[in-house]
């Protein structure tokens, strides 16, 4: 990808991207922190951490937000790093859209008596790349 396509690709995530920056400070000021993993921020730990990983259904071990991932650990992150770097692609190819595309995706799922989150279109491509990943979103 040249310059300028990696530049163009980053503006379109960029909104969601700020989201998940906002997120992100929230994990620091909780205890987390921050590194930076093959162009992606990365804000896992803390107490954010150990809220994430709260009794399952809502058991999550990372989540995406355009070029930021959100993760419980260090540990977790490693694990989930495939599958949540499909997620800043598709954040890439579908910039502000993804959210309501994935929202939209999930409700089609339901009406068609479905799982919302493992048969949603999104995370099916995620999940054939890394499917051992434990629930990510």
């Amino acid at each position: 990808m040249t310059a300028r396509h990696r530049i163009a690709a980053y503006a379109w995530a960029g909104p969601n991207t700020l989201l998940g920056v906002v997120a992100g400070l929230v994990v620091l000021v909780l205890g987390g922190r921050l590194r930076v993993v093959r162009g992606v921020l990365e804000f896992d730990g803390g107490w954010f951490g150990k809220l994430m990983n709260c009794a399952p259904p809502f058991s999550i071990g990372a989540i995406t937000f355009g070029h930021v991932i959100l993760g419980i650990n260090g540990s977790e992150l490693d694990a989930a790093r495939l599958h949540e770097h499909v997620h800043v692609a598709q954040y890439e190819a579908w910039g502000p859209l993804f959210l309501p595309a994935y929202a939209a995706s999930s409700l089609w799922q339901v009406l068609r008596g479905r799982r919302a989150y493992r048969d949603n279109f999104f995370e099916r491509k995620a999940f054939a790349v890394r499917p051992d990943t434990r629930a990510t979103a």
